[in-house]
């Protein structure tokens, strides 16, 4: 209780409009009976309350952002398709069992897809052959992290790694837009062509728009940088409902929608540039 009162006090204290108030009832008190001192106290309470709701509504609590995606751990590859039919079937089929698969264009030109993300090769081992057990895959390959272009050892560099982002987003342009997404309103499928790309060059995302949204760092349109992520407002109820790759020059790299294959827009174009909420960088 005596903390309580000295919250109180202190509030009270700092707040010179309340000081006020409280001298002007103090006053009033000494010329009323017990009962308008009851009702005076309560005003003031309504006072000190009311002074304290404005000022968490007028001010944006902060938040922590991580400041980059984490390092990708060991990932499933399976399949090698010439179509991309095949692919994307096999892509569907995983995601519909819970894992964050997608299929890519391999150098070789055959569609592969991945999925996963595993602290050790033991525990993507061990997933794996129980997918190959219930027939959902015919054949496996464990991806370990020093496979990828963000390894150590490849000297990283944070601009050439960039490039590379923007060169496997370019990979996809005019291939199906599908990644297994079941609820375009959380943006799963848009965001799963950021998770992919990522994915494919060493680095974790989370799966959904509205969660890449949440990571990195805040940036403004003028500080974009190949490779960042822009999002926008497509769907009335959400706050972030869209995701694409940035690629230079006020273009992003993307999948529209249904029925529409990979691409590329204009940040200004106006049905982009009046739903653009804002951008994040990982780097």
């Amino acid at each position: 209780m005596i903390g309580k009162i000295q919250i109180f006090v202190e509030i009270v204290q700092k707040n010179p409009v309340i000081t006020t108030k409280i001298k002007e009832l103090m006053r009033f008190q000494k010329r009323t009976s017990s009962i308008w001192k009851i009702f005076c106290l309560l005003v003031l309470v309504m006072i000190v309350g009311q002074g304290c709701t404005a000022r968490i509504h007028s001010t944006t609590l902060p938040r922590s952002f991580p400041p980059a995606p984490a390092l990708l751990g060991y990932t499933i590859q399976t399949g090698a398709f010439s179509l991309v039919d095949n692919a994307i079937r096999m892509t569907d089929s995983l995601n519909k069992r819970g894992y964050e698969a997608f299929y890519f264009v391999h150098e070789s030109g055959l569609f592969k897809v991945r999925m996963g993300n595993f602290p050790n090769r033991k525990k993507a081992d061990l997933r794996a052959k129980r997918l190959l057990d219930k027939n959902v895959i015919t054949d496996y390959f464990i991806v370990p992290p020093r496979e990828y272009p963000s390894a150590g050892s490849r000297a990283w560099n944070e601009q050439s790694f960039r490039e590379r982002l923007v060169a496997t987003a370019r990979n996809f342009i005019s291939y199906p837009y599908t990644w297994g997404g079941e609820s375009p309103e959380e943006g799963f499928d848009c965001s799963g062509l950021a998770l992919a790309v990522y994915h494919i060059n060493g680095f974790s995302l989370p799966r959904t728009s509205r969660e890449q949204y949440r990571s990195g760092k805040l940036i403004q349109k003028s500080q974009l940088q190949i490779g960042d992520l822009v999002f926008f407002k497509t769907v009335a109820r959400r706050n972030v409902s869209h995701v694409g790759i940035y690629a230079g020059n006020d273009f992003f790299i993307h999948a529209p929608g249904s029925n529409k294959t990979i691409r590329m827009d204009s940040l200004s174009n106006r049905f982009y540039k009046d739903r653009y909420v804002g951008a994040r960088s990982y780097f």
